[in-house]
């Protein structure tokens, strides 16, 4: 069949109207503020894990960690250890004293405690709060678990030696550096249960164990990327292509994010000519078949 000039003039036109649902900004990002994000993390929906997205999040350019207990900023990320460092504004350090409702890890979220962490309860009741009861007895004769540690006695005094606390004029006795491994089988640090008013935690002496004022204050917490920590083909092979690692709303199945917005199941090498090109939105599946359709439609009409 032979279009006349003014039918082929018309293609384009009839083409653009499918356009304006493909078109979009949004994609991937390799940032979040000044933190580089890499799997298993993503900036948005469809980037990274989707086992993440609930937990680790980008708003505003600010990485954040969501739990039962609160909303918690991610200050940096290890990838080469697998590790995320957090802070809570709510809990004390030499340099701040104020009260706190404590932390607490989702059991389902995909993280652990790293043996690095140390909690430390302050202002804890010396009458009523549980920590102590190693010093008692259980009805049936038996000693109760310790849940503070002797040896982080010197951690107490240090703590307590800080201007902020010191002004506080609590008694050392009132301390505890607490021994249950991940905060026990809740995950859970609940302050107002245990009777203390705050708590401090660090994960490294940074060298000076006598001088709290260097300690690094917060919480370190592991990933892992499945049952056998191995990093994703797919998404090493996606990366190499100058992609970033996603998945599909619909499904969860993997996809490589390209530079040009454009969301492919291998790599962007075939995409590379368009990096300069528009950025599309997610690709559900059908979607490559529009521009052709366009096409046949408009054989149709003229």
């Amino acid at each position: 069949m032979k279009l006349k000039l003014s039918s082929i003039a018309l293609l384009p036109f009839i083409s653009l109207i499918f356009l304006p649902s493909l078109v979009s900004s949004q994609a991937c990002q390799r940032t979040c503020g000044n933190l580089l994000i890499k799997y298993p993390f993503g900036t948005g929906p469809g980037c990274g894990d989707p086992r993440f997205q609930q937990y680790a999040t980008c708003d505003q350019q600010k990485l954040t960690l969501t739990t039962h207990s609160g909303n918690y900023p991610i200050t940096n990320i290890d990838y080469n250890n697998q590790v995320i460092y957090i802070s809570d504004p709510s809990m004390s350090t030499c340099a701040c004293s104020q009260p706190s409702k404590g932390f607490g890890l989702d059991w389902d979220a995909p993280f652990s405690f790293t043996d690095d962490n140390v909690f430390t309860l302050l202002d804890c009741s010396t009458t009523s709060s549980p920590i102590f009861r190693s010093n008692s007895y259980n009805v049936d004769n038996s000693s109760a678990v310790p849940l503070c540690d002797k040896q982080g006695a010197p951690i107490c005094s240090y703590l307590y030696s800080c201007r902020a606390i010191s002004m506080l004029n609590l008694p050392i006795s009132t301390c505890c550096v607490y021994t249950p491994v991940d905060l026990g089988p809740s995950f859970d640090l609940n302050l107002q249960k245990l009777q203390c008013s705050s708590y401090s935690a660090f994960y490294s002496f940074s060298g000076q164990e006598s001088n709290p004022d260097n300690w690094k204050y917060g919480i370190s917490l592991k990933y892992k990327f499945n049952v056998y920590n191995d990093y994703p083909n797919s998404c090493a092979d996606c990366e190499k292509s100058n992609g970033v690692c996603g998945y599909t709303a619909s499904y969860n199945s993997f996809v490589c994010n390209c530079p040009n917005g454009l969301n492919t199941t291998s790599t962007c090498f075939f995409v590379s000519s368009y990096n300069n090109g528009l950025r599309l939105l997610p690709l559900e599946t059908g979607t490559l078949l529009i521009y052709p359709l366009a096409w046949i439609l408009a054989m149709f009409l003229l």
